[in-house]
């Protein structure tokens, strides 16, 4: 490498340009100013002519010596540069060489380095590999020793469950011949079965009859106590009930009780006002509940009336009473936001609304092949106009939707446009029960915080498939737990006698539709009468107070011309005896819960109260009827 710089980069002598011929040289231009003469010509054999030597005396002769040795010298600058010409190719060769020869010397280095790295991992390997056969050898020993003591424990083992084999084979064998001693006792007791299970049928047979007989002695006994039963409910005294600012009242102690139940059936009343003599007062009813009677009570009463629900008779439930006597408490339960929760504590405080809601679809779940359908509707009477509590409207949805109570072609009275709903347990029904109670009118009063100020109605309807009267007659003693052949027959030519007409099928109905009864539950919660003095109302409350009493006594003029025959009945005189015409005077099973205070201050309303449940259980009608099929209504309907 330094050989090719030295020879082929030498540098030029200081002054002499590098283009020239010959580096160390001048030009030929400064070796001689004078003309140089034309070179003599040369013989063969490289000797001159003659006529060279003979050269001009004085610079002529020196120009052809420094023109000759001009020449020579160029010639030896030519050759010298063709040696060196020469030397840089032998030394580029050389230099090719020498970086091959270091090539080979790093790949050998490297090989060397990969070598010696496998040679260490090798080293380590053949360690690694001794420390594990080490490892391993003690591993085979200790496996060796754990497989003799396997080896032992098997055999042992092996022996144990060879002698255990044989106490089970023994055992075994002592069964099977238990068990042939046995088979003709299995086969005796399987001729019992068979016997047993025969009289079992006998009597399911049986006890669907008496069950059909009960439901039949039921309904008679309803009839009996007559269509239109009133039970008396007395309320505890209450905190508010000392509280009066009238002074003959305070004086005259407020808070001692005038009203209390003597029986099951009697109402003692002691009309003890100042200035008047000492009058006491006896009321019967089919039905008294004192003070300290419960919820569940008051609903045994009228659970039976849901059983006829489901044989097809309509049922009203009514509650009627004076402002603060327990008539929402009686149908509803305690106020609550959440409402109640299903299934019901049998000690809970809950009312007949939600425990008659319960009870319905039990009973709809222990028959359900007749296909039932529950519907409901809730409307309230405010103000003398009914109003759709239902009903989706988003502009009325403070106060429900208002709608006209109007006269059906078959004589049952209907709301026009009602919304009702289709429920499928007791707690979806009370959900509705929950909306349309929010939207129920309520004023706070001086006797009650939270008096109710409309007519809550609920109405139930229950549908289900009919049965027929002939062939039918055993698939419905077979679907309907309740119900008999014969005794249903005698139940209905009883009926028939006394003039009510029982549902007879349509044969071949062309619509193909199967026959179904309808049967409504009406659950109503009236508002409560007010003394306006008493109750302290203003205003807008005042009218409504005015509203409430007139649709009462509205009510009360009623069950008055019903008791006492009348031909003209004033259902049109209020729309709540127009809404109610077919419960007040149909067919319908109608129980009356009236709801009183055993206060002294409220003595003059809780004896309006007892007047007007004398003058309901006055009322004589003629036996309930059942609903007639949807197919015969529609007959009825269609003109002749």
């Amino acid at each position: 490498m330094k050989l090719s710089s030295t020879l082929g980069h030498r540098p030029p002598p200081p002054g002499l340009p590098a283009s020239s011929p010959c580096p160390w040289l001048p030009p030929r231009a400064t070796l001689s100013r004078s003309p140089t003469p034309a070179p003599a010509p040369v013989t063969g054999g490289g000797e001159r002519r003659p006529e060279a030597e003979a050269m001009p005396a004085g610079g002529g002769r020196w120009g052809g010596f420094w023109e000759r040795r001009t020449r020579q010298l160029q010639s030896q600058v030519r050759a010298k540069e063709d040696k060196i010409a020469e030397l840089e190719t032998e030394n580029a060769v050389l230099l090719l060489k020498l970086a091959e020869y270091k090539g080979k010397i790093e790949k050998s280095r490297s090989e060397a380095t990969r070598i010696s790295t496998l040679y260490n991992k090798q080293q380590r390997l053949q360690r690694n590999t001794r420390s594990a056969l080490s490892q391993l050898d003690r591993v085979i020993q200790k496996l060796n020793q754990d497989i003799q003591a396997f080896h032992s424990s098997s055999r042992a083992l092996l022996r144990d469950y060879q002698d255990e084999y044989q106490d089970r084979v023994s055992a075994i064998v002592t069964a099977v011949q238990r068990t042939r001693q046995s088979t003709e006792t299995l086969l005796a007791c399987q001729a019992k079965v068979v016997h047993l299970e025969q009289a079992l049928q006998d009597v399911s047979a049986r006890h669907q009859q008496e069950k059909q007989r009960r439901k039949v002695l039921h309904n008679s006994l309803v009839e009996l106590k007559g269509n239109i039963r009133v039970h008396c409910r007395i309320r505890p005294l209450l905190p508010f009930d000392s509280e009066s600012d009238d002074p003959v009242l305070q004086s005259s102690s407020t808070s001692r009780e005038v009203a209390h139940a003597v029986d099951d059936e009697t109402v003692l009343v002691k009309c003890d006002r100042p200035g008047h003599p000492l009058i006491n007062k006896t009321y019967h009813f089919e039905r008294v509940y004192g003070p300290a009677e419960s919820q569940s009570a008051v609903f045994g009463d009228v659970c039976p009336l849901l059983t006829s629900l489901l044989d097809g008779y309509n049922v009203c439930v009514m509650a009627y009473g004076q402002t603060g006597s327990g008539k929402s408490y009686t149908m509803l339960g305690p106020h609550s936001d959440d409402g109640p929760v299903l299934p019901l504590d049998p000690q809970s405080d809950l009312g007949i609304i939600p425990r008659a809601a319960e009870e319905l679809f039990r009973l709809i779940s222990e028959n359900p092949s007749r296909s039932p359908k529950v519907e409901v509707s809730i409307v309230e009477v405010y103000n003398n106009d009914i109003f759709d509590l239902l009903a989706k409207d988003t502009v009325a949805a403070v106060s429900g939707v208002k709608r006209e109570v109007m006269t059906a072609k078959d004589g049952r009275t209907e709301v026009a446009l009602l919304a009702s709903e289709a429920v499928g347990s007791a707690s979806k029904l009370m959900e509705l029960v929950r909306g349309g109670l929010q939207l129920r009118a309520k004023h706070p009063t001086v006797v009650h915080a939270d008096s109710s100020r409309s007519h809550l109605i609920i109405t139930v309807t229950l549908t289900t498939a009919a049965c027929s009267d002939s062939i039918a007659d055993q698939a419905c003693s077979a679907t309907l737990p309740r119900e008999q052949t014969e005794a249903g027959r005698a139940g209905r030519s009883r009926r028939t006698s006394q003039g009510a007409s029982a549902p007879q099928p349509v044969p071949g109905d062309p619509a193909g539709r199967a026959e179904q009864v309808q049967a409504r539950l009406q659950l109503v919660d009236l508002a409560g009468s007010e003394c306006i003095g008493v109750s302290g109302v203003t205003g807008s409350a005042l009218r409504e107070t005015a509203c409430i009493n007139r649709s009462l006594a509205a009510l009360a003029d009623v069950l008055g011309a019903l008791s006492e025959h009348r031909g003209h009945i004033p259902y049109r005189n209020s729309r709540l005896t127009h809404l109610l015409q077919d419960c007040l005077g149909g067919d319908a099973k109608l129980l009356v819960i009236l709801c009183i205070s055993p206060s002294q201050r409220h003595l003059g309303q809780t004896l309006q109260g007892l007047g007007f449940g004398i003058r309901a259980r006055q009322v004589q009608r003629g036996p309930a009827r059942k609903r007639p099929p949807s197919s015969q209504m529609e007959g009825k309907r269609r003109p002749d």
